[in-house]
């Protein structure tokens, strides 16, 4: 009997992560195409889920301008990856949806804002964590930090929120292997081959929506102020850009030019308290293991400034929203998608 789950609210509890090092370790899964999500028949789009917004905000993240989490929301992520997708095509940098803005960024007037999927057993097996504790130093006695449900790992799938999926679907739905549901109309990626992937990048690639093949960036802008990261080619054309949380007020981001020393994928995460202002005086230094719930996330980029990085997040949609430990934080997906667009030299520069 296959088993069908609520599509339910998830409660989230910041995790403030940066770390002096990352280690390797086994993944827990290979790469299959039986992760591609197929199209289920049927329409009914209410207005919220095919408005305008929410198609732009889908339009944006396939052309590499994340706006963060996919909410049909005009907030400040919304905005900022606007004013990118502008400032890339040579259009005025408004940060709002005008019309020669629309025009650039719906070549197809069909485009649809959501779509509805059937989910495959391979997603609905997980792996999944159910009682994956919220504390960093409690995490240390488990093989996996993974998704806590099926309803979180198609939020990130989808580059959305749990409560999104709420609003698309209505609550109640049930949720499992073989079940429809609609979400943001984010495309299935061509399995990524990777030689010697004992990491499973490949499948980490496929759960995010991430395609391997990326453009290849040769300079990295953090702006404090703006709270974007964006992505340069050797020419000097921008060709990416998305939203961050850079540092706080007792960490804050080491403004000045640094470079990538390497990327660590799927990455185990060594827990010092002792790098922590906040920490419990009782907590130890622990080795926690790889997965998309841990505190670096999926990703863990090396930069040259010793004990920072740019990396994942647990919790995608505080990005923007909350401060850092002095370290540069993305949503898993474009966690994801950087790596792919990086290499070791990279020029990164922050700045305020």
């Amino acid at each position: 009997m296959k088993r069908l789950v609520p599509l339910s609210l998830s409660c989230f509890v910041l995790l403030a992560s940066c770390g002096p090092q990352t280690e390797q370790a086994k993944a827990p899964a290979k790469s299959s195409d039986t992760l591609a999500f197929a199209d289920a028949p049927g329409g009914g789009e209410t207005e919220a889920a095919d408005s305008l917004l929410m198609r732009a905000q889908v339009a944006l993240d396939r052309a590499g301008f994340s706006p963060g989490v996919i909410d049909g929301k005009d907030g400040q992520s919304y905005k900022l990856a606007l004013g990118g997708f502008q400032e890339a095509r040579g259009l005025p940098r408004s940060g709002q949806l005008d019309p020669a803005t629309q025009q650039a960024l719906f070549p197809a007037q069909n485009m649809a804002a959501t779509r509805l999927v059937v989910i495959p057993d391979a997603f609905a097996r997980g792996p999944f964590t159910r009682n994956l504790p919220t504390r960093t130093s409690q995490q240390a006695g488990f093989d996996h930090l993974g998704y806590r449900s099926l309803t979180e790992a198609l939020a990130e799938r989808f580059h959305t929120t749990p409560d999104t999926l709420v609003a698309l679907n209505g609550h109640g739905t049930k949720v499992g292997s073989g079940t429809t549901v609609r979400v943001p109309a984010i495309a299935n990626v061509p399995v990524a081959k990777i030689e010697g992937d004992e990491r499973g990048w490949s499948d980490t690639l496929q759960r995010l929506g991430v395609a391997g093949d990326q453009p290849t960036a040769e300079k990295i802008v953090v702006d404090k102020s703006e709270g974007t990261l964006q992505a340069f080619d050797k020419q000097g054309k921008l060709i990416a850009q998305f939203p961050v949380t850079t540092g706080s007020g007792h960490d804050p981001l080491p403004l000045g030019k640094w470079e990538i020393k390497g990327t660590s994928r799927n990455p185990d995460y060594q827990y010092d308290p002792d790098l922590f202002w906040d920490a419990n005086k009782n907590d130890t230094a622990k080795r926690l293991a790889p997965g998309p719930n841990g505190p670096v996330g999926v990703v863990w980029v090396d930069l040259s400034k010793d004990h920072y990085g740019i990396h994942g997040t647990p919790e995608p949609a505080k990005i923007g929203r909350t401060e850092s430990h002095g370290c540069v934080r993305l949503t898993n997906w474009d966690a994801a998608r950087l790596a792919q667009m990086v290499h070791s030299g990279t020029e990164v520069l922050f700045q305020a």
